[in-house]
């Protein structure tokens, strides 16, 4: 048996166990085999997903290692990475404020604004339904029917796949009830994770989401960025946005964007700490 340290943080309820390389090279197991172990609330630690740093990167100031709940490899996490960024930054990983992470989604540039908030520049969002990817001609508003509900689908890759709902209400039980089987649908050949979202005004949004590999969640931060990504697309929302989300706010923000002229998105909130400590693997 090995004793490893670990820290538990969270965005807005999105909890995560975060290792230092040294600890993770400690436990002799592969990284999905880890996270399942880690990730268990009944049997370990407890989590939505495993964040393994990394400090060697030949493309980024760092670099991550992230898995989700059930092993699945996680390409992106908005919460996860405003944790991680306030993990390495308070713990002289870095000694940088605004700093480059080097990701399966590409190069990702978190920025600590203040003890507890971190701004992140998620990038530029892909429309195109080949490269979410979709199985569709189109990636607004289309048509869909599951268990005789018809919902209109908007799908957007935040450098993970996301498949967007608007909703007049019931969004937390629709999400509850019709996630698992959205995600796992033959439209999407890597899953997907599903927004159901009501607009409160052009400025402000609800948002509940069941995310690919774990299911619903408190807050999911590339879910709150396609869902207002969408929004604006269709003409729904402004170009920055309140996103409610069951475990607190973010601000996300796409400015002066359409279809055809593309920058980043910013997504602005929270990360705490959870509790320290010692895990025997």
């Amino acid at each position: 048996m090995t004793n490893i340290k670990f820290t538990k943080m969270n965005g807005l309820g999105n909890d995560f166990v975060i290792l230092d390389f040294e600890e993770y090279q400690k436990t002799k197991l592969a990284p999905d085999e880890l996270a399942i172990k880690l990730c268990n609330r009944n049997f370990c630690i407890g989590a939505d997903g495993l964040i393994i740093v990394n400090p060697n990167s030949n493309k980024a100031d760092i670099s991550w290692i992230f898995y989700n709940s059930d092993g699945s490899v996680a390409q992106m996490c908005g919460n996860g990475m405003r944790c991680f960024a306030k993990y390495v930054y308070d713990n002289k990983i870095t000694n940088k404020k605004e700093f480059s992470v080097e990701t399966k989604a590409g190069i990702i540039i978190p920025n600590i604004i203040s003890e507890n908030e971190v701004c992140v520049n998620m990038g530029i969002p892909i429309l195109e339904p080949n490269k979410i990817p979709c199985k569709t001609k189109t990636n607004l508003n289309i048509p869909y029917t599951i268990d005789n509900k018809e919902f209109l689908l908007n799908t957007v890759s935040m450098g993970n796949p996301h498949c967007v709902i608007f909703v007049k209400k019931d969004s937390k039980s629709l999400a509850t009830k019709y996630g698992a089987k959205i995600e796992v649908d033959t439209l999407f050949p890597e899953k997907t994770n599903v927004e159901f979202v009501e607009i409160l005004s052009k400025d402000e949004v609800v948002i509940n989401v069941w995310e690919r590999g774990c299911g619903i969640t408190s807050a999911c931060g590339t879910g709150a960025c396609a869902a207002v990504v969408v929004g604006i697309l269709n003409g729904f929302l402004n170009n920055c946005v309140k996103a409610n989300l069951p475990g607190g706010v973010l601000k996300i923000e796409w400015r002066e964007c359409t279809a055809d002229i593309k920058h980043s998105v910013f997504m602005t909130g929270r990360a705490d700490y959870s509790f320290i400590g010692e895990v025997i693997i």
